[in-house]
């Protein structure tokens, strides 16, 4: 319950934002709600964003989330941004001027990609991020006999790689300054199985180098690599990380330093009134070490939503402890994942099959099981759900 003149703010009105809304409506929250963010779209599902939308086999329509009835009086101011805050007096500043006064705040504004600082031209220079960039790409990428360059051999410089040989793109190249393709989150086995799987389609690599700049006068015509290399490129796209988008919380003596600290309930600031849910959100997992890590999962954003909904609201819930997942379609294989692979990167264990084919990998730390990682078809991703239940019993991990 909430007295009537009662308000949560949302900052941010993506998925972690419409989650947060709808959970706190569900944990019995009866004031307002104000959801504020920069797009002028209602919340959409982000990673078709880098396949099927770039692709053309999926219209918006079919991105948007239906949020549900319980937040049908919710207000949504979109299009615009918070850009400021006074967390002792419970204010927020938007772009335009106008102040909001909270009696809860949930930080949901998520994250921004990451830009090269290279000399030369933008033109022909793309992230995907939004609804809006995977759009103009796709644009660019359709031209006949684009060549293409994406530096960041990440998820989303693998998938846009798929996607554009899958569109018959001829010359794709992928750029990165590590030995293998996904090497940091997967392992040097499952990033030598996917480099083998991506060239084998079409895919060409530039490893173990960066980016120098860009040739060109007021349009990339290449990149030029570290040793002097050009690569010839119509196209590139830049997907070398992300930021977060933190700089409206400047000021109030907040950890900052990689999107917004949280304690264990995901409560801010030691501030019962303020929440942090989604990408946004650096938090201590309770199912392993206690170090503050932001995951940038599409289950977290439900995830956070449901715990801070219930610290928002006055509840004290065992301290958050989510399973991380996450799923990544590239060509015509899948890798799928549950828990937490990169903390067991040193104990990489073949469960099921053979990385030259569908394999089943097992990732272990003080020889307990914390995560699983399939690569294949959709057999091997289902064994890999199979593992779920054994990683939920494992044991909490000591820091």
């Amino acid at each position: 319950m909430a007295p009537t003149s009662a308000r949560v703010v949302v900052a941010g009105a993506s998925m972690a934002g419409l989650r947060a809304a709808e959970q706190v409506r569900a944990a019995g929250w009866t004031g307002a709600i104000t959801l504020v963010g920069d797009e002028p779209h209602m919340p959409y599902n982000r990673p078709p964003l880098s396949k099927e939308v770039l692709a053309g086999k999926a219209p918006f329509a079919s991105l948007a989330f239906r949020p549900r009835a319980s937040v049908a009086d919710v207000e949504w101011r979109l299009g615009t941004r918070v850009v400021a805050s006074r967390l002792a007096e419970r204010t927020v500043v938007l772009d335009d001027g106008s102040e909001l006064s909270y009696d809860g705040l949930v930080a949901a504004t998520g994250m921004r990609p990451r830009r090269l600082r290279c000399p030369g031209p933008l033109a022909g220079r793309h992230t995907v991020r939004t609804l809006a960039d995977a759009q103009g790409l796709r644009a660019e990428l359709t031209r006949p006999g684009a060549r293409v360059v994406v530096v960041g051999a990440g998820f989303i410089g693998c998938e846009v790689a798929a996607t554009a040989v899958g569109l018959g793109v001829a010359e794709v190249t992928v750029v990165d300054p590590l030995p293998l393709p996904m090497v940091g989150p997967l392992g040097e086995l499952l990033g030598g199985a996917l480099l083998a799987r991506h060239e084998e389609r079409g895919v060409r690599f530039a490893l173990g180098t960066g980016v120098a700049g860009f040739a060109g006068e007021d349009h990339v015509t290449g990149v030029i690599l570290d040793d002097g290399t050009v690569l010839p490129a119509d196209v590139v796209v830049e997907s070398v990380g992300s930021l977060a988008n933190t700089e409206w919380l400047d000021g109030n003596g907040l950890d900052l330093s990689d999107g917004v600290l949280t304690d264990e309930q995901l409560r801010v600031g030691g501030r019962p009134e303020v929440v942090a849910v989604g990408d946004v959100a650096r938090f201590p997992n309770a199912r392993y070490d206690g170090v503050p890590r932001r995951v940038e999962h599409w289950c977290i954003p439900t995830d956070t939503a449901k715990h801070a909904a219930k610290v928002l609201t006055g509840a004290t819930p065992a301290p958050f402890a989510p399973l991380p997942t996450f799923w990544s379609d590239q060509h015509d294989f899948r890798l799928q994942s549950f828990g937490a692979p990169a903390l067991g990167r040193d104990d990489v264990r073949v469960l099921e099959g053979d990385p030259a084919g569908d394999v089943l990998v097992g990732y272990h730390r003080d020889d307990r099981l914390v995560g699983v990682v399939a690569l294949g078809g959709p057999a091997i991703a289902s064994a890999a759900a199979r593992h779920r239940a054994d990683l939920l019993k494992q044991p909490a991990l000591t820091a």
